[in-house]
């Protein structure tokens, strides 16, 4: 049995009719810049999310840029986030000329730890950006008090969590601003890059449209330097077509995931996610901890099973950060979570007997 890590092809042939039937009215149209379909998506995404805008963009990279030169970050200003994401996350803040400070995760959630933010807070820290990593949120009551405190803004990475809730509230809703990518592997995906940002300040969300569109609401009359960001129509069309299927997808997800949670517990030293209560994952990853990672990872590969090591070199070990100076150990538990961790395979095409493969398989690895 041949088990992929994400199967797009098999979303595909599920709802092949529907897709094509949105992506060639497109092409009839001929609208392929901010088309009607751009508009349609983001209303819809904004009522899914429950906030009063969504914008479109062209990625969830450019979501995040955008969302820190849209909250006025500037040079020598700081930003705090974790070292346990994609870098993408890093590299918004850089962009904008500001310095990362990072903060440490907590081990039991691998999110952004809320214990260590006080201590890193200074004069030009001007903002915080938790990742809801994997599909899990990070606690933000309490991170919302500290930035009310201290007058920050916060950013909420939710490129990972499409629909993930905490007390009933979407991620990507609760700070200043939310982003989200439509990579083509994640919860909610489009077939290219895409994004788009929530927000319920109409300030906000005014500048952003301009931003994203050269810094202009009239064609050849820019307010501001901007970006060429936009959502492509095509890919808006996919989305409208998908976003109606996204809780389906996130509840089978959590199906998945409890048949996981079962079958592999108390197997070997394996650490199994941790959800915090009140909290809703879209499990839109099933990470893992093991000190036989590598080991694990060779030889469910050899059984037809792909599993993935997601950030394997914190970003703070990045030669792209070489400036910061920071060495091995300055963040433990994120370099804990880089050299144990493994990514099963969960999607919501994946059937029982697949999952019972995977587990069958792993817990054959751990009584050899």
């Amino acid at each position: 049995m041949k088990i992929q890590f994400v199967d797009i092809q098999r979303q595909y042939r599920n709802y092949k009719g529907e897709l094509l039937t949105a992506i060639e009215r497109v092409l009839e149209n001929g609208n392929f810049i901010m088309g009607s379909e751009v508009q349609q998506f983001e209303k819809e995404f904004a009522v899914y999310n429950g906030c009063k805008y969504a914008i479109g963009v062209d990625s969830g990279t450019s979501a995040l840029e955008l969302s820190v030169l849209a909250i006025g970050i500037k040079e020598s200003d700081e930003v705090i986030t974790v070292p346990n994401s994609f870098v993408s996350t890093a590299f918004s803040i850089s962009e904008a000329g500001a310095n990362v400070k990072f903060v440490d995760v907590d081990e039991r959630t691998q999110l952004m730890n809320i214990s260590l933010i006080e201590n890193a807070i200074t004069k030009k820290t001007k903002a915080i950006i938790p990742v809801h990593l994997c599909g899990q949120m990070v606690n933000m009551p309490p991170l919302l008090e500290i930035a009310k405190k201290y007058n920050l803004k916060i950013v909420e990475d939710a490129c990972q969590a499409h629909g993930a809730l905490q007390n009933g509230k979407r991620a990507g809703t609760i700070g200043d601003l939310g982003c989200f990518s439509f990579y083509p592997g994640k919860n909610l995906g489009a077939y290219g890059d895409a994004g788009a940002i929530t927000t319920n300040d109409e300030l906000l969300y005014n500048k952003l449209t301009l931003l994203r569109n050269y810094g202009s609401s009239k064609k050849y009359y820019h307010e501001f330097k901007g970006r060429n960001a936009r959502l492509d129509t095509i890919q808006a069309a996919v989305l409208n077509v998908k976003l109606k299927y996204l809780e389906a997808w996130n509840k089978r997800r959590n199906e998945l995931a409890q048949l996981y949670m079962k079958g592999l517990q108390n197997v070997g030293d394996l650490t199994l996610p941790f959800i915090e209560k009140d909290n809703f994952s879209n499990f839109h990853l099933f990470p893992v901890r093991t000190k036989k990672r590598d080991l694990l990872f060779d030889f469910l590969t050899s059984q037809d099973i792909q599993v993935v090591i997601h950030y394997p070199i914190p970003i703070h070990l990045q030669n792209a950060y070489d400036e910061l100076k920071l060495k091995r150990g300055v963040f433990p538990v994120t370099e804990m979570l880089a050299d144990e961790s493994i990514s099963l395979p969960i999607h919501p095409e994946m059937t029982e007997d697949e999952v019972d493969f995977v587990i069958t398989k792993t817990r054959e690895f751990f009584n050899q």
